[in-house]
């Protein structure tokens, strides 16, 4: 028999003595969430309760993110330091999920789809919300989920689930620490998500709407009127992807497909390395060159595009994905974010429509037709998003390993 671990693996210092286990129904009781409610009860009135939702997304509620009831005196209230936990989930993976209040208010509630725990014992309430979060005792959860198509856990087996306690002590550091790197995910997370607005209405204002022959901005020392073009007077060609299947990443050679492609930032994700599987000896064809346009050719994500770039590595493209090779006259940068804009979503939407499942092929890509300005002006705005890029990858890239960070201490410092 595997003897049972009693420490962490990583421990700050001046602590080393074991930890205790105790089952959650030695350390505090559970109480139910609303009960005896109808529709007609929500959306008004002067009580407040926590929604499913926001239990399962923060290990600590938002206690901004509450919804309107009527005062209800019949109905459990919630309390500083109250733990609740979720009872159920399309995957056992997603059932228990554990959420603490660190609020003082008045007649605010519970929802009716998860269960409250009240420890009696003294707890640091932050080690309570993220060690109920950690990889050991989630594991312990998932392993209670019962259902086929949708997954319960009782109160009462949730209460026989041993928990770590440490010393109080120890318990306010390991808090601290984590919430410091929540507060760090949150303000990248905030960066992140105002950069990738402000793209949002610059493509928007930036590329000429419906019926107009220039943009709402434009860069002072352009005033010509934008000329429509089609994608085929603007490529040399439009080529299909190779057709092998991927292989273990070689070290050297880089493969990629439509899901290799990341939906919000359109970059080359690393996350699945793979090599095509073939002599790649003949396959210089399918090999990536400077400032190529890759489409997604059919399947949920058709449309989807990708502009190769050197510093992503040698790269050779998949049979799914057609290339199209832009011509020196033309900025491949500012094609490729036309590809961003509602007006091409417009275009894969209606060209993309198939008896099965949707698709675009090379001749259809071809035709799309959109405005271009002169050669200058196109690389301007081509400087200005590859910059605005630039700024949305770095802080994609702290805000993924910011997380793997916590992932790690979740695992690596609780028991």
């Amino acid at each position: 028999m595997a003897e049972k671990i009693t420490k962490p693996q990583i421990r700050f210092s001046g602590f080393d003595d074991e930890w205790e286990q105790r089952k959650l129904g030695e350390v505090g009781f559970t109480y139910t969430g609303l009960a005896g409610k109808t529709k007609e009860d929500f959306g008004h009135g002067s009580g407040r309760f926590v929604t499913y939702m926001n239990v399962f997304t923060n290990p600590v509620s938002d206690a901004a993110a509450v919804e309107p009831i009527e005062i209800d005196h019949t109905q459990n209230e919630v309390r500083f330091g109250d733990v609740f936990f979720t009872t159920s989930s399309e995957t056992p993976e997603e059932v228990g999920m554990s959420s603490i209040w660190l609020e003082n208010s008045e007649n605010t509630y519970l929802n009716s789809f998860c269960f409250g725990f009240r420890p009696t014992e003294r707890f640091d309430p932050y080690y309570l919300a993220y060690m109920l979060r950690s990889e050991d005792v989630r594991k312990k959860i998932t392993f209670l989920a019962q259902g086929i198509s949708r997954y319960n856990i009782s109160k009462s087996k949730m209460m026989d689930i041993e928990i770590p306690v440490p010393k109080e002590g120890e318990q306010r550091l390991l808090g601290a620490f984590f919430r410091h790197l929540d507060h760090l995910i949150a303000h990248h997370q905030s960066k992140y998500d105002k950069l990738i607005n402000i793209k949002k209405s610059m493509l928007e204002k930036m590329f000429p709407k419906d019926g107009e022959v220039v943009p709402e901005i434009r860069f002072r020392e352009f005033s010509e009127d934008w000329e429509q073009r089609k994608l085929e007077e603007m490529s040399y060609s439009f080529e299909y992807g190779l057709n092998a299947a991927a292989t273990t990443y070689d070290g050297e050679n880089r493969y990629i497909r439509i899901t290799d492609i990341d939906d919000k930032t359109r970059l080359f994700s690393t996350m699945d390395l793979t090599s095509p599987d073939i002599d790649l000896k003949s396959a210089d064809n399918y090999r990536l060159r400077e400032s190529d346009i890759v489409f997604a050719r059919t399947g949920a994500s058709v449309g989807k595009t990708y502009i190769y770039k050197s510093f992503d590595g040698i790269m050779y493209y998949a049979g799914f994905l057609i290339r199209a090779r832009i011509r020196p006259e033309y900025s491949a940068d500012f094609v490729f974010q036309n590809t961003l804009t509602e007006q091409y979503r417009n275009f894969v939407a209606i060209i993309s429509q198939r008896s099965g499942q949707p698709g675009i092929n090379a001749q259809e890509y071809s035709t799309f037709e959109f405005f271009v300005p002169g050669y200058k002006e196109q690389e301007q705005i081509g400087a200005f998003f590859r910059h605005l890029d630039r700024l949305i990858t770095l802080h994609q890239r702290k805000l993924e390993k910011l997380k793997n960070l916590k992932k790690a201490y979740l695992e690596k410092m609780f028991v």
